[in-house]
């Protein structure tokens, strides 16, 4: 257990430090502000505060960890060896930076909550985050500085053994659609063949049709080929599936379906199963409410996991209604079209409400890439090359790469040729040597 002495014992303080000491490196923590309580310890030890005690391992503190509410950050970006870092600690630290505030800023979101320019949809975009405009987008700085802290750890300690964690994948299936033409309704199948006709689109109006009759499969019915993968794979595959009233936004499938009812349950027999929620469920605590009771009673057990649509995140509201109904994880921290790491982190977290000032129980699982963000490499080989190398930095550090695929993208569609083959590679990337 490391024991870290501090001159104040604050929330922000003990949930960076159990992040990167517990989740990432695995090992216990706790703290202390009594010096004799710090000298007696025989075991892995620091002092976290503004001045060093002795000739212990020391980490000067920066400000942030002992604030409440937001303050007007002063941050310079540094090298630090292979990677960035901010908030400088000068000579006397054991390691040149205060990784746990810098941590902190990017865990929390601090910046979200900062005036900032949204999307159309209403997001917060990779161009308006620190790492984006610095250039650490694409690595898992705060697994990367944990790493640091550790090495500079066993050369103080060099009798401490660390735990030993593995790379690891969850593969997430998005569906706000299971089907392009199958059970969209009389009224909604007409429209769409008057569409065809009046735009001239003979081609999807003869697959349309086709679908229709029973002639050939939907082009989104790529099921089959998934459950196939999962039953090949060590990684348990998640899917969200879209079960919102139609919408401007959400235009999936009627709930009440039963053969959709049937598939979903059939994909709950091999793969996990949460909710996709609606583009209105986010801010409207009732419509979510509704979409959660609605998929627990088609799934026949308790929700576990949610993804918001169109990956929209309003902080803090949208994390607290899941709180308030009892949602365990979240996987909407991320980027639909950039890959990278939002929060800086390849290791899940809980929720930290910066207005309340409290740790809360949700789970936040990361993810990496989405398939949107694969199409803006050119070809095959680029894809590849982009791919391969956001999974080695997350093998650098042993964290759980969560990268995020459609139904539809395993369609025979000229714009996804190609993904069925980046996908393979994903799951059989935890097998590698």
């Amino acid at each position: 257990m490391l024991l870290v002495y501090t001159h104040k014992i604050s929330p922000r303080l003990k949930y960076v430090f159990k992040h990167i000491c517990k989740r990432i490196l695995g090992i216990e923590v706790s703290f202390t502000t009594q010096i004799e309580e710090f000298i007696a310890h025989d075991s892995l030890k620091m002092s976290y505060t503004t001045k060093q005690l002795g000739n212990e391992f020391f980490v000067k503190s920066h400000d942030i960890l002992f604030e409440q509410g937001l303050s007007d950050l002063d941050i310079h970006i540094h090298r630090w060896e292979n990677t960035k870092c901010f908030f400088h600690t000068g000579e006397k630290s054991a390691i040149p930076f205060d990784i746990f505030s810098a941590s902190f800023y990017l865990l929390s979101r601090y910046e979200e909550y900062l005036p900032h320019l949204k999307d159309d949809y209403g997001r917060f975009t990779a161009k308006e985050s620190l790492a984006y405009k610095e250039g650490f987008l694409h690595q898992p700085v705060v697994d990367i500085w944990a790493y640091k802290f550790k090495a500079a750890l066993q050369k103080q300690f060099p009798k401490f053994e660390f735990p030993v964690k593995s790379y690891r994948v969850v593969p997430i299936i998005d569906v706000p659609s299971a089907y392009k033409y199958k059970l969209k309704g009389i009224m909604r199948s007409l429209g769409g063949i008057i569409k065809d006709v009046f735009r001239l689109r003979l081609k999807g109006l003869y697959t349309r049709l086709l679908v229709l009759f029973g002639f050939i499969h939907d082009p989104y019915d790529t099921f089959k080929y998934i459950i196939n993968r999962q039953k090949n794979s060590s990684s348990k595959f998640l899917f969200f599936f879209l079960i919102g009233d139609y919408t401007t936004y959400d235009k999936g499938i009627n709930p009440n379906k039963k053969k959709f009812v049937s598939l979903m349950k059939h994909v709950g027999d091999y793969c996990n199963v949460g909710l996709k929620a609606s583009y209105f469920a986010i801010e409207d605590m009732s419509i979510l409410k509704k979409e959660k009771l609605r998929m627990e009673e088609i799934m026949n057990t308790n929700l576990i996991a949610t993804r918001q649509s169109f990956s929209k995140l309003n902080l803090p509201e949208s994390y607290r209604n899941l709180i308030a109904l009892e949602i365990k994880e979240d996987y909407a921290m991320g980027y639909v079209d950039h890959i990278g790491f939002r929060a800086g982190s390849c290791t899940p977290f809980l929720f930290y409400d910066l207005d309340y000032e409290v740790q809360t129980p949700l789970k936040i699982v990361p993810y990496h890439v989405m398939d949107y963000a694969l199409l803006k490499q050119h070809s095959q080989l680029d894809k590849k090359k982009v791919l391969t190398e956001i999974m080695d930095e997350i093998k650098q550090v042993n964290g759980l790469f969560v990268p995020i695929f459609h139904n539809y993208t395993f369609s025979d569609h000229d714009r996804w040729k190609g993904f069925k083959e980046l996908f393979n590679i994903i799951i059989d990337s935890p097998n590698e040597d």
